[in-house]
């Protein structure tokens, strides 16, 4: 770059947070060539202006580095927004209604494909089948749930899967029953693919218009970057394998994307070779880069499949001899992860119980052993309940904490269908942001979108406040909410930006580039109606992103600046 250039675009009188090592606030940036040019205050900054420079007074909105999201869904949640998506209401009656009116409009369609439901709108979180065959007897229904741990079908799907009372439950799944041992209508887990198998594939341009919406939605959200966290063949997710290659290749990828490649359950080793083919394909395309493997290695603590180290507790508060699943056998994963490991890759772990986070820690620290020190980055996505022998472990073993924020709060289904179940020493021990930023490990977020909403600014409060945002979707409205789930574990402000930006960019590899408002880096920005820090805390999600720049080019442009 030839600094004696003037600049592309300048952006004064704002607070522009620059999130680098001194936390550093300026007035104006100053962008030429998709490059930060200059930092500094309005008279710096000025001195880039030329005859052909856009200039913008920001009249004192915030600047932050563009966001990143280091554990999302894109196709999932995309391809929810193309089909039958309940993720926009929250009660029984309002999921019928969608479905009706959607098979209405799909007549034609062998299949009724979509997902969205919450588990804490129905009995013990599982909706029933006989609901669905009320609205929809002769098409079969699959109906993902929200966090893609569960599906909800109908007896026609169950009837053509050949589902039935004498069906075996998975290795890694349950099917839920009725009294009489037929199949209740949902199905956990590794379960889902008993049906699942038979939905028809959409195509590879169905799944990159669900990958180009996805990016718009996240772009006006403020995201520039962030972490596929399953590409390859998930029950419920889309194979994405070949479509981000292809969107980058026709130069419609605008933002920087590390894909998470699936590691298939139960094929073991060989399948490393294929991995790294994946990953050597896409060497030298733009703004894609298959640089992860996700090891899935718990289910989630609503329907007892996250991995504990002390078993569940029935609905008296009695133990039970249900410890959950660990979906790839923890006698196996040190040797999976000190092969990863040894090839270059980092290793994604998908963690909700105290086991998994164990078993994965284990993993990493075998490989440490064999391989020695490396930049490969690991990290543990979800961290929901994390024993506290277990926490100095991250930076010790210099392992990242990928926290999804937005669920450390008391929402209906963390009163409803987590915390009786498992007791009061495990429920103080859930979603430590705080503890582990105490201990100096890294922190970075993500929000799992379409499990819950990839909106920043709804995350970073519960982050900051641990209560539910103001007029949160699956919220209950109740007095509890406003009860901050363990204080002692909020973060602050500055901590939880720094998570959404330079954690996330440090798990994707990008913070040599991204992350920070600093000289040379990408001008990915972002810029909000608000300085976060002069509002309220508890009004942080009532701010809007205004305008997202990746390479200093607008892909978002809301309210007027």
């Amino acid at each position: 770059m030839n600094d004696a250039k003037p600049a592309d675009l300048v952006f004064v009188n704002g607070d522009v947070y620059c999130v680098d090592a001194v936390g550093r606030w300026e007035q104006a940036v100053a962008v030429r060539d998709g490059h930060i040019l200059a930092v500094g205050t309005d008279d710096q900054v000025r001195e880039r202006i030329g005859p052909r420079t856009q200039t913008i007074d920001l009249r004192g909105k915030m600047v932050l580095p563009g966001f990143q999201d280091a554990h999302v869904h894109p196709t999932g949640g995309g391809m929810d927004r193309l089909r039958c998506d309940l993720s926009e209401v929250h009660s029984v009656d309002e999921y019928l209604g969608l479905i009706r009116g959607y098979a209405e409009a799909n007549r034609d369609a062998a299949w009724v494909i979509g997902g969205g439901w919450a588990m804490d709108v129905f009995p013990r979180g599982t909706p029933s089948r006989g609901v669905l065959d009320a609205v929809i007897p002769d098409r079969p229904v699959f109906l993902s749930n929200r966090d893609n741990h569960a599906a909800w079908v109908n007896t026609t799907a169950l009837e053509m899967a050949g589902v039935g009372a004498g069906t075996a439950d998975p290795a890694d799944g349950r099917i839920e029953r009725e009294p009489d041992g037929g199949p209740q209508g949902t199905l956990h887990e590794g379960a889902m693919s008993l049906v699942r198998r038979l939905v028809p594939e959409p195509s590879i341009e169905e799944r990159a218009d669900a990958i180009l919406g996805a990016q718009t939605y996240l772009h006006s959200l403020g995201i520039t970057a962030w972490q596929d966290a399953i590409v390859g063949a998930y029950p419920t997710l889309p194979d994405s394998r070949d479509v981000y290659p292809m969107l980058a290749e026709r130069g419609r990828l605008t933002a920087r994307v590390v894909g998470a490649l699936w590691w298939g359950r139960g094929r073991g080793l060989d399948q490393v070779e294929e991995l790294a083919g994946f990953r050597e394909a896409a060497l030298g395309i733009d703004r894609y880069r298959p640089t992860t493997v996700k090891i899935m290695q718990d289910g989630v603590c609503e329907n007892f499949t996250a991995s504990m180290l002390e078993p569940y507790l029935d609905a008296e508060g009695h133990a039970t001899d249900n410890h959950g699943l660990s979906y790839v056998d923890p006698q196996e994963l040190p040797q999976i992860v000190t092969r990863l490991d040894s090839e270059g890759f980092q290793v994604h772990f998908h963690v909700i119980g105290d086991k998994a986070v164990r078993d994965a820690l284990d993993a990493i620290e075998a490989a440490r052993v064999e391989n020695g020190p490396n930049d490969n980055r690991h990290h543990l996505a979800h961290i929901q309940v994390v024993h506290p022998d277990d926490v100095p472990r991250f930076r010790r073993l210099g392992v990242t904490a990928t926290g999804q924020p937005l669920w450390a709060a008391h929402d209906p289904q963390m009163t409803e269908l987590t915390l009786p179940f498992i007791g009061p020493e495990r429920a103080t021990w859930q979603y430590p942001f705080g503890s582990l930023t105490r201990s100096g490990a890294v922190l970075a977020f993500g929000s799992d979108w379409p499990v819950s909403t990839p909106d920043v600014l709804q995350e970073i409060h519960v982050a900051v406040n641990r209560t539910v945002p103001p007029g949160y979707l699956y919220g209950g409205h109740d007095e509890r909410e406003d009860e901050p789930l363990l204080p002692d574990e909020r973060i602050t402000l500055a901590q939880a930006i720094r998570a959404f930006t330079m954690g996330s960019a440090y798990v994707n590899h990008l913070d040599d580039v991204t992350g920070s408002i600093e000289v040379g880096k990408f001008a990915d920005l972002v810029v909000l109606s608000q300085n976060l820090f002069a509002v309220d805390p508890g009004e942080i999600s009532r701010v809007e992103v205004v305008l997202t720049l990746i390479d200093g080019v607008p892909v978002y442009e809301g309210a007027e600046l």
